[in-house]
């Protein structure tokens, strides 16, 4: 008999099909259309035993199709282990029900011409894609601490490898496309990576739906990467990533994620579960979100960070939920490229959001965690902050209800509210949801921001918590209306530092001893 975690999990990664039937969005209208007939793998004698490496065979088949104009090239039930492949122009490899493309365990199965490569890549290719019903594994545990024993063993070498974490460069990416346009990625199965599983680099005009990423078996498993890509549409699907989720990256100076669509999909992540960063040099444009079920997350539902000098705005996310899930919202402007400007992040939207976080760490049962803190600390609130002189801009949240465990401990960590400066700006710092330590509040915490209407908020926390549950300090143009708070033993649970033109509504707390709104200076 199944166990109902079992029959849970099922049912959360169907999910996305029924949420489907209601809601449509058109950003991406990528197609691949031949007239040339389908040829099967089998054709040019590949093997599907699992044992005879199939790299120069299916990178011939690939070669020849797409030199006759493109086409598709059918995987038949079975196990094609193969090294590095690269997609051309025109082809799309079709993974029939049973069909197992298995990466090689062999390291320098993926290195040509000098270069370490994914199982899978493209570079310029137009009009591609991979779909089906099959699988693609690239053995990733395995292949990583093969590569990591020749690090040791002297036979690789690598400035600042990480000994600790096994993380060397040399390890491939599930599937790697650069500078490609018109991509398709649909129904497959894509399992353990040795490093992030679909990772999409200045591409344009692509179409994921309905995949499945089931990927927590080594460090940075990234579920879906793109890096500076336009016209993306990312539906219907499942990603349990042993990194983060679905993951936005700006690495490039005047390049940016631009007109992007993700929705009806299931996240469980061991880092966040959206995110846009770490890398922000270019920026992130025209974003829509909606309709996402995320669990079992260990740092944020959403993060949004612009830290490297490029822009972030014009975001739209609605119809988030998360369930034990590390931290609900984390919005951050920063500094990290000290030598540059401070980029901008403003003109953001999110709405419907509801997050349940626990107070044990939410990611017990992966394969591989996240790292755990080496501080004793509080549970974390959400936060939105920027940096003195550099505001974040604009920010409308409505209809959110947030539960926290409570359960804080001043012998943990105390920052009362008359030490609000204390808190550090760590304005060149990785961003993160517990960047700055300790923070004064238990739901929300908001500095250095400029335009922040919140409307129709619940926040709850289940014991009790001797911090309030708000925090502003240096905002301006505050609004604030049907705030419901259910604190347990704070005194004042809004408190406003160095806020300018604010409005305040209606505010209703649940306590005898919770005085509402006070003012510090």
């Amino acid at each position: 008999m199944k166990s109902l975690d079992d029959i849970f999990l099922k049912l959360i990664r169907v999910l996305p099909v029924f949420i489907a039937l209601l809601y449509t969005e058109n950003v991406c209208s990528a197609k691949l259309i031949t007239d040339n007939p389908p040829v099967n793998i089998s054709q040019f004698g590949a093997k599907g035993d699992g044992l005879f490496l199939n790299t120069q065979i299916i990178q011939k088949a690939i070669d020849e199709v797409s030199a006759k104009g493109g086409g598709k090239i059918v995987f038949s039930e079975g196990t094609y282990l193969t090294g590095s492949i690269q997609l051309k122009s025109g082809v799309e490899l079709h993974l029939q029900h049973g069909a197992l493309i298995l990466g090689s365990l062999n390291p320098f199965d993926y290195i040509h011409q000098k270069k370490y490569h994914g199982l899978i890549d493209a570079d310029k290719a137009d009009n591609i894609g991979i779909s089906g019903d099959g699988t693609i594994n690239g053995q990733g545990q395995k292949l990583a601490l093969i590569i990591d024993s020749l690090y040791h063993a002297g036979f690789l070498t690598e400035f600042g490898y990480n000994y600790r974490r096994k993380r060397p460069d040399a390890r491939p990416k599930l599937i790697d496309f650069k500078e490609s346009n018109n991509i398709v990625l649909q129904g497959v199965t894509l399992k353990n990576s040795a490093n992030w599983v679909v990772n999409f680099d200045l591409c344009q005009d692509i179409s994921i739906d309905r995949i499945t990423v089931d990927s927590d078996d080594y460090w940075n498993n990234d579920g879906i990467d793109l890096g500076d890509c336009r016209n993306v549409r990312i539906t219907n699907s499942f990603v349990n990533a042993a990194d983060d989720g679905i993951c936005l990256k700006s690495h490039h100076k005047g390049a940016m994620n631009e007109n992007i669509y993700i929705a009806n999909c299931t996240i469980r992540s061991s880092a966040s579960a959206i995110k846009f960063g770490t890398a922000s040099y270019g920026g992130f444009k025209n974003v829509k979100i909606e309709n996402i079920y995320i669990y079992d997350t260990f740092r944020s539902a959403i993060a949004l960070e612009s830290v490297d000098g490029g822009i972030l705005e014009d975001i739209d996310i609605s119809n988030i939920k998360a369930n034990n899930t590390g931290n609900a919202i984390f919005i951050k402007l920063g500094h990290r490229n000290t030598d540059g400007a401070v980029g901008t992040l403003k003109n953001i939207s999110i709405r419907d959001v509801v997050v349940q976080v626990p107070f044990e760490a939410p990611d017990l049962k992966y394969k591989i965690r996240g790292p755990q803190l080496a501080f004793f600390h509080n549970v974390f609130p959400a936060s939105i902050t920027g940096l003195p002189g550099h505001y974040v801009e604009n920010v409308h949240i409505e209809d959110v209800i947030i539960t926290y465990p409570g359960r804080a401990n001043k012998g943990y960590a105390y920052i009362p509210l008359y030490r609000l400066d204390d808190v550090p700006e760590n304005a060149d710092a990785y961003p993160e949801f517990h960047m700055f330590g300790e923070l004064p509040s238990w739901g929300l915490y908001v500095r250095h921001v400029k335009g922040l209407t919140m409307k129709n908020i619940q926040l709850k926390v289940l014991e009790d918590d001797f911090r309030p549950a708000m925090v502003f300090d240096d905002v301006g143009n505050l609004f604030l209306d049907k705030i419901w708070i259910r604190p347990t033993n704070a005194s004042d649970q809004i408190i406003l530092k160095d806020v300018k033109k604010e409005e305040i509504g209606k505010v209703q707390i649940s306590t005898i001893k919770g005085k509402g709104v006070r003012k510090v200076k």
